[in-house]
């Protein structure tokens, strides 16, 4: 009975309103609003048919108004069918003539054909009301219909009441702030300019305002939050690599407020590096399109309003406490990463190059390995969802649909808002700052950058680095190609690192590899990491070790050199020990 009232409760219509085709005038659409989505009907004698743009795929609409020519014929009534455009109800340089409102309303719809083929599809559905003599008429039902929209997309309570008692002064306030720190050199050097063409666009449609910071030297990210008042947004996201989330997170845990902020104010990340090992991730555990389109499913989450809890892992070193999100690693992978430091401006197909490298070149490093293995069950992905990604298809609805209510006789075409790149910035009152002076705010807690900061955080729970490990940790001693631990499914976009991990499963995944392997072995081992066949495949067994543990330690043989390396960055050679921590932090999702 309750899955049937849900079920009445998804359908019931809130709105809905009739509209026609302008190039088919006989081609009439109900519109109907419901919680469940925007349902689109086209009825005929001949045919019934109907389409839901669901309100996950929603992520924004705006009231706009018809723009004035520039050079108009008298005896035209309205502009030219190609040359329409659209502006704010603000603007000076609206047409007074044309009492239309028009309702843009944004979708990225996922289109699942096939298994090789999923992507998500921008969308938008232009709704023009002209029912009425006077725009503030128009208009007051296009705001009626953007209000209810908002509140469904943001998941409030939307009843009969909320609809009646909705006025033509109501309009929809975002609440939300975000502040944006973006890397510009991180990868290749374009995270500035994927910000700006992939993610800003649909923060626009969105019509969420933000501040965007651009970092001016290393650690610039890891100052800021450390010394910044963040209250005064709702959301941190990082544009750039791996290596810019590693900035923000342990700039948070050297606030003596660390326990308020990190329950208040969730992290996304944007991917625009070389590596980008935790937006790859996120989008695998939600089932989203990460390619062609890697920010897409990043800026989705940014915009949907969802959190989830990841785990954190809190790493310990002989000089200094850090807190991980992604990986701690000791020999080939992380020398891979470091060396191949100088060829940043290839990007992502540096790894390849170096890897290349590594295998002529074979190192292996001797020491100990101790671990505490994982005890608990493993917690089942689909838990882990904050819901369901069931998502319907939509293949045949067209990329843009443009629809307007029956009424006085106009025919107008339609104007694409995807032209209007000008509009990014202005229309949602964010800003853009550079300097190291603006990114100074007021009410900042341990502000002096003088001074060594202080790492707070939770307290560990395991002995420290330099007492004996407990009876139950077990230990591997002797020579390693490499020991890599990661906690998320990937490290990089196309290396499938742990295929069973989740965003917080409570494990640390540890892969290990011994000295004694053949180049031909390895080649083959790395090949494997792109699909996961290194953790599945019976063809490794006995040359990788990949273990689910709650905490590790590794001491090194001190008297040879390599790399150590913590979520990608170099930390010093020497004995390290780590431990996760569950569900420590909030992370943005789709």
């Amino acid at each position: 009975m309750d899955i049937q009232r849900d079920d009445q409760n998804l359908n019931q219509i809130l709105l809905e309103e009739t509209f026609y085709v302008l190039t088919k005038k006989n081609c009439v659409f109900k519109v109907r609003l419901t919680r469940q989505g925007l349902h689109l009907i086209k009825e005929s004698e001949l045919n019934f048919k109907e389409q839901v743009i669901p309100i996950r795929d929603i992520v924004g609409c705006r009231c706009l108004r018809s723009k004035k020519q520039s050079k108009r014929c008298v005896c035209q009534s309205i502009t030219r069918s190609t040359s329409l455009e659209v502006v704010e109800e603000t603007s000076g340089d609206l047409d007074v003539n044309d009492t239309s409102a028009y309702l843009y309303i944004y979708a990225y719809l996922f289109q699942d054909t096939k298994a090789a083929s999923k992507k998500r599809e921008r969308t938008i559905i232009t709704l023009r009301f002209r029912s009425f003599d006077k725009f503030e008429d128009n208009n007051r039902e296009a705001q009626r219909w953007r209000t209810i929209i908002k509140k469904l997309i943001k998941g409030d309570i939307v009843t009969n009441s909320t609809i009646l008692e909705f006025s033509s002064s109501q309009k929809h306030r975002e609440s939300r702030k975000l502040l944006v720190l973006c890397n510009p050199k991180s990868g290749s050097g374009r995270a500035k300019e994927l910000f700006q063409d992939k993610v800003a666009p649909v923060l626009e449609e969105a019509e969420i305002p933000f501040d965007m910071y651009l970092t001016k030297h290393s650690n610039y990210a890891r100052e800021f939050v450390r010394s910044n008042n963040l209250f005064q947004w709702t959301g941190i996201i990082t544009v750039g690599g791996d290596g810019i989330f590693y900035e923000v997170l342990n700039g948070l845990f050297e606030r003596s407020d660390w326990s308020e902020v990190i329950k208040s104010i969730p992290v996304g990340v944007i991917p625009g590096g070389s590596g980008n090992g935790l937006a790859r991730s996120i989008a695998h555990y939600y089932g989203e399109p990460y390619l062609p389109s890697p920010t897409l499913p990043a800026a989705l989450a940014i915009v949907r309003n969802h959190y989830a809890p990841m785990d954190l892992v809190r790493i310990e070193t002989t000089t200094q406490i850090i807190f991980s999100f992604l990986s701690v690693g000791w020999g080939l992978l992380s020398d891979i990463d470091i060396e191949s430091e100088k060829l940043r401006i290839l990007g992502g197909q540096r790894f390849t190059i170096w890897s290349l490298a590594r295998l002529i070149g074979l190192r292996s490093y001797g020491g100990k390995l101790w671990y505490l293995p994982a005890e608990v069950p493993l917690v089942d992905p689909k838990e882990n969802l904050i819901f369901s990604n069931n998502i319907g298809s939509n293949t045949d609805l067209p990329t843009e649909v443009n629809l307007e209510t029956k009424g006085r006789a106009r025919v107008d075409s339609w104007y694409s808002a995807n032209s209007r790149r000008s509009a990014y910035f202005s229309a949602t009152g964010s800003s853009y700052q550079s300097t190291a002076e603006e990114a100074v705010a007021d009410g900042g807690v341990n502000s002096s950058p003088q001074e060594k900061p202080r790492m707070y955080g939770p307290a560990s729970q395991i002995p420290g680095l330099m007492a004996p490990v407990p009876s139950d940790w077990k230990c591997i001693s002797g020579r390693f190609v490499l020991v890599h631990a990661c906690y998320q499914s990937h490290l990089g976009g196309d290396l499938l690192f742990a295929p069973d991990a989740t965003l917080n499963d409570g494990r640390i995944w540890l892969l290990i590899v011994q000295a004694g392997a053949s180049r031909s072995q390895l080649l083959h081992f790395l090949l494997g990491l792109s699909t996961g066949a290194h953790a599945t495949s019976k063809s490794f067994e006995g040359l990788v070790q990949l273990i689910p543990v709650n905490a590790f330690r590794i001491e090194p043989d001190m008297s040879e050199e390599g790399y150590m390396t913590v979520d990608g960055e170099l930390v010093d050679y020497g004995p390290i020990q780590a431990e996760v921590f569950p569900s420590l932090c909030r992370v943005m999702v789709p």
